[in-house]
């Protein structure tokens, strides 16, 4: 009864206040502390019982009622900080203000009018019925009074942290205490593991659920290339206002990399105990993510702030990225990588007993986080590399991109309003959102994956840890084959390019640039990996394929190099590729006899009309599959998704470097468009061509919407901006780089054919291990030089990460559901 009872009161409260039309005055204790005071109120109750409709009728209606509300429970949070909230009737009015903030806050953020409320004192708003705010000028804005508190409280002893106090009788000072004793988890910087403590760990999650709705104005802003404008709210909670930085970074880091869902192994110990670790850990990892999301510039000055024009000028350093960057001891490196190695494998993880083992939902934020990692600390990613443990984040990546690529969703929208706008608020709904939540935002799960690797490529470590055999077996429906990592690789990256949505057409330049990368360094590719590189490039250079779009030529230019770069580098071990290359020789000499008359172009167009998809599954020689495997499957209908920017094209996303003989990388300039059309004929500049944009302005940052629309293989092209010319195929045609293998064809084929007539062979193994002992020294053109096309941030890639962390945010926090139904404009969300 006592519960029923509470939330009536609390329900009679809000009522209250969206029926008064009359001000309130925030001296009126006995009106406000029915909020707060008198209540025991969960999120989901707050949720339910506070309607958006009477939120935005509120903030319609008595704008000042709404500002009083938002200044009272700052106002509360305030004085619990001050205090320490020795009672438990301190700590529930504080997780009570919690709650009301993160149900008000987003519907602040979408009216333009009233986003610089918080980062202004409320006139008329003193405390105990004083004018004290009022009088004093540099009072804080309520922003920074908030975020200042939350910091303070989730270092509050007895209420979010374990208290070190050794008697009862006296209460520790909030303000002298010192917060790097309590971090939360043992790992860097810290040795000590302070004991479980779950009513701690709720409250944590709550003041982190409030902090994340703080820092989620963004939302609430158009996507802009522009990254000169900083979040405000990131900016001063991350700057040295904030005296908790540092203890709160390494309590979060450490959290997310301590934590184990599996336990002692007991089978569904997940079913019998609320594990809520782990809902303190995803809070976790999405505050480490969008704290981390930074760049150089200044904060984003809403229309009333007048406190922060000192930062005009100059954005104070973000210290979440100063300390990520800092971290260089190798302990603290293998506790990291070996938590997100943990984590990431476990949704992989194979039993006995069927749905016996816990399945984190959470892989996507850890691949940011990762990415995070990698990209501010590059100590961090030698150290990954150093060792073959890069291994273990790598074969995760390529199950989730394999299991992510039959995505079904609809071409992307750069539209930035919210295209679902129901009336109230179906739990129902929610529930069936969260069952389904694994098939939303496949597509961007698989670019976040193919530009770590991407990433990961650009090192020679890389390529060279790809060589250690694949044993592990993870169940992927893809074949089976003996060999090593870097035949997983390719034999995946092949899955995707065949048999993936065509939505991800516009990563094709990305995946075969990653294969190009290690191509030098892999020793001995299989038959399986070696027919999937050859199916590619007979798929690519069908003249209708290649004639069908400006750009669809630099495939075959990746495909080349990275089959020059295994001739000239690794021939001795590759003999299943060599003997595949052979078997299709046609293709090669049909590359080099391309026709380039206008009527072979226009005969090649009208064929491409009448046949189908070059690249299927059946042209494909797919064999069984692992065990245990299961199909790629559509995401189930109803599900929520959110719409991605374009990334940038290959020639944005990387820059060349060149490695030199003694093995260090030297940065090749990038050559102008029209000289790279008048490169010199040899294989170097073969290669170059790849960067080219031919039919692209150079300064477009993004694919357009039409562009991406134009990628499909099977999709007529749009002819009304571009058609392909002799003029246009002869400037590419005389550079592919087809000598090195013309010359191998020269020399191999006629031992090959004269060795099956001599001895009769008809088993291949005979003519590999021929291959095995043959060699072509002196034979083959001088090997050139191995260029590694490294990744390099830039506008497009910045507004495309924020965009994806902010939606998975947005789709992961559905109880509650903080930010549905508002009007969020960074991204659109759609039904799938």
């Amino acid at each position: 009864m006592g519960s029923t009872d509470s939330k009536l009161n609390f329900r009679k409260a809000v009522i209250q206040l969206t029926t008064k039309t009359q001000p309130v005055e925030a001296t009126d204790d006995a009106f406000w502390d029915q909020f707060w005071a008198d209540t025991t109120t969960t999120v989901q109750d707050v949720f339910a019982l506070v309607p958006a409709a009477e939120i935005r009728a509120v903030r319609e209606e008595s704008p000042s009622n709404l500002a009083t509300l938002c200044y009272k429970a700052v106002e509360k949070l305030v004085q619990g900080a001050e205090s320490g909230c020795p009672t438990e009737r301190e700590k529930q009015v504080i997780l009570n203000c919690t709650c009301i903030l993160s149900r008000i806050l987003p519907y602040i953020f979408e009216d333009q009018d009233w986003r610089g409320f918080f980062w202004s004192t409320v006139p008329g708003a003193g405390r105990a019925g004083t004018d004290e705010l009022d009088d004093d000028e540099g009072a804080r804005p309520l922003a920074e009074s908030l975020l200042l508190a939350i910091a303070d409280l989730l270092f509050c002893p007895d209420f979010t942290v374990h208290s070190h106090r050794r008697g009862h009788d006296s209460v520790e000072n909030m303000q002298s205490i010192d917060s790097c004793e309590y971090i939360w988890e043992a790992g860097v910087g810290f040795a000590q593991s302070p004991p479980l403590n779950y009513i701690h760990d709720l409250n944590r999650i709550e003041l982190l659920r409030l902090l994340l709705t703080c820092f989620s104005e963004a939302m609430y802003l158009p996507s802009s290339t522009d990254n000169s404008v900083l979040n405000p709210w990131v900016t001063f909670f991350c700057s040295t206002e904030n005296r908790h930085a540092l203890p709160l970074f390494t309590s979060l880091l450490n959290v997310v990399s301590a934590y184990d869902p599996v336990g002692y192994g007991i089978p569904y110990n997940h079913l019998l105990f609320s594990d809520y670790r782990e809902q303190l850990v995803e809070q976790a990892v999405q505050i480490l993510i969008v704290t981390l999301e930074h760049d150089a510039g200044v904060p984003h000055q809403p229309p009333s702030s007048s406190s922060m024009e000192e930062h005009e000028t100059a954005g104070p350093e973000n210290l979440f990225v100063n300390y990520l960057s800092r971290i260089h001891r190798e302990e603290d490196f293998d506790f990291v990588l070996k938590g997100l190695a943990r984590l990431l494998t476990n949704p992989l993880t194979q039993t006995y007993l069927p749905n016996s083992t816990k399945k984190i939902q959470f892989h996507q934020e850890l691949l940011v986080l990762f990415w995070k990692l990698c990209d501010f600390n590059k100590k961090f990613l030698f150290f990954v590399l150093k060792s073959s443990d890069v291994l273990d984040i790598l074969v995760p990546i390529l199950f989730y991109l394999n299991d992510a690529r039959a995505d079904q969703c609809e071409p992307p929208s750069t539209a930035m309003s919210v295209s679902l706008r129901p009336t109230r608020l179906h739990w129902a709904y929610v529930n069936q959102l969260l069952l389904c939540f694994m098939a939303a935002a496949r597509v961007g799960l698989m670019h976040i994956g193919v530009f770590i690797l991407l990433l990961l490529s650009g090192e020679r470590n890389f390529g060279v840890r790809l060589n250690k055999p694949y044993s592990v077996h993870v169940p992927m429906d893809i074949p089976v084959f003996t060999g090593t990592h870097a035949d997983l690789l390719i034999v995946v990256f092949h899955k995707i390019i065949t048999t993936g949505h065509q939505r991800l057409q516009p990563l094709f330049d990305c995946l075969l640039t990653i294969v190009v990368n290690v191509s030098p360094y892999l020793k001995s590719l299989s038959m399986v990996a070696a027919n999937k590189l050859l199916h590619l490039l007979e798929a690519f250079s069908t003249s209708w394929f290649l004639f069908s779009l400006a750009q669809n030529h630099h495939l075959v230019f990746f495909l080349l190099e990275a089959f020059n770069n295994i001739i000239q580098y690794q021939f001795d071990g590759n003999c299943n590729l060599v003997y595949a290359i052979i078997r299709k020789r046609n293709v090669f000499h049909q590359l080099a006899n391309l026709p380039s008359d206008p009527a072979s172009i226009q005969k090649a167009l009208q064929r491409k009309r009448k046949s189908p998809d070059v690249i299927s599954r059946t042209s494909s020689q797919e064999t069984v599959s692992m065990e245990g495997s299961h199909p790629a499957v559509p995401a189930e209908p109803g599900t929520l998704k959110t719409s991605l920017v374009a990334i940038p094209g290959i020639d944005k996303l990387t820059e060349k470097s060149q490695v030199s003989e003694d093995g260090t990388m030297v940065s090749v300039p990038k050559m102008d468009p029209l000289q790279t059309a008048h490169a010199d004929h040899n294989a170097v500049a073969g290669t170059s061509d790849t960067e080219s944009n031919s039919g692209r302005d150079n300064e477009d940052v993004f694919y357009t919407e039409a562009e991406m629309e134009r990628r499909p293989l099977s999709r007529a092209p749009s002819t009304s901006l571009w058609a392909p010319t002799p003029e246009w195929v002869l400037s590419w045609k005389c550079k592919l780089p087809l000598q090195t293998i013309m010359r191998l064809l020269q020399v191999l084929v006629p031992q090959v054919e004269k060795i099956c007539i001599d001895k009769g062979l008809t088993d291949e193994s005979e003519i590999l291990k021929f291959l095995q002992h043959g060699t072509l020294v002196g034979l083959l053109p001088v090997p050139h030089p191995i260029l590694i096309r490294k990744y390099q941030a830039n506008a497009g890639t910045a507004m495309w990460f924020r965009t994806y962390m902010w939606g998975v945010v947005y789709l992961r926090n559905v109880d509650p559901p903080i930010w549905y139904d508002t009007d969020v404009r960074l991204f659109e969300i759609q039904r799938m």
